[in-house]
């Protein structure tokens, strides 16, 4: 089998390693649920990318990506669900609904930029989505609350973020954020005891209390936490790495260095990232 640019390849190669005769083991034995955490990976690999700027990573990734759509579409196939022309066809027919002002005559492109259309055609889907499971025999989806359209598997903080966003969609949110900040010590006070007391599921409550509030600061301040701690943690890789070449240039590694050798390299990666920034800020602009 060769490569193509045509994606039935990509198909034909899926069914392939799936095959329960000549597949391959690893991949026939898999499952949507130990497929998933793949998925989520390989989205994040596609941001990282993104955020590095390699646009020849960002080409890879996004083919890793595409191949757990077309992973759960083979598995769907497989237990007679739905294809990855299903798929297609779901993805193609939602956006051209949703977007009438572009695809619409134009009756349709007006009536696509009036207020509301997008909630109607909201609505209108839901309707066939409820009458979908009717015919197939299914339950009556339940009334679903103001958070339930948060999904449970995002990153936790992100999670957070927009649970605390759709709260603030009917009142339930700080009006500024000054008073987050007594919100913040006063959750530090509460981790404090629980520390005091060696209770650990009260020390993993009151530690995600103030994560929580944390993360509600940001929103205010708006800044994401995901991204703000991304740069945290790259900044952390850096100082790291330069506390690893600067040992390895006296032939040590980190093992062989004091907590207070390692600090004084860690305080002058700080000092040098501060110098070349004010250097670059220095530099004259066209």
């Amino acid at each position: 089998m060769k490569p193509s640019r045509d994606i039935s390849r990509l198909i034909e190669i899926m069914a392939a390693l799936r095959a329960p005769v000549g597949g391959c083991p690893w991949d026939v034995e898999q499952t949507f649920e130990t497929i998933a955490p793949y998925t989520i990976e390989e989205a994040y690999e596609v941001a990282d990318a993104i955020e590095r700027g390699d646009l020849g990573d960002l080409r890879e990734e996004l083919g890793d990506l595409l191949l757990q759509v077309v992973y759960h579409a083979r598995m769907g196939e497989e237990e007679g669900a739905f294809s990855f022309q299903d798929v297609v066809e779901g993805i193609t027919t939602k956006m051209i609904r949703r977007h009438p002002h572009v695809f619409g005559n134009e009756q349709a492109r007006t009536a696509g930029m009036a207020k509301g259309a997008w909630e109607r055609i909201k609505a209108e889907e839901k309707a066939e989505r409820a009458a979908r499971r009717t015919a197939a025999g299914l339950p009556a989806e339940t009334p679903k609350g103001l958070l339930d359209s948060v999904p449970p598997a995002l990153p936790a903080l992100t999670r957070a973020l927009k649970l605390q966003q759709k709260a603030a969609t009917v009142g339930f949110d700080w009006s500024e954020a000054p008073p987050i900040l007594d919100k913040i010590r006063e959750e530090i006070d509460e981790l404090a005891d629980a520390m005091n007391d060696g209770d650990e599921a009260a020390l993993r409550e009151e530690f995600g209390d103030l994560v929580f509030a944390l993360v509600n600061l940001g929103r205010h301040l708006g800044i994401d936490p995901e991204p703000a701690l991304a740069a945290t943690n790259a900044k952390f890789s850096r100082r790291f790495a330069h506390i690893e070449r600067r040992l390895s240039e006296q032939g040590r590694t980190p093992a062989d260095a004091t907590l207070d050798e390692m600090e004084a390299l860690w305080v002058e990666a700080k000092e040098r990232a501060r110098t070349a920034v004010q250097n670059e800020q220095s530099l004259p602009r066209n």
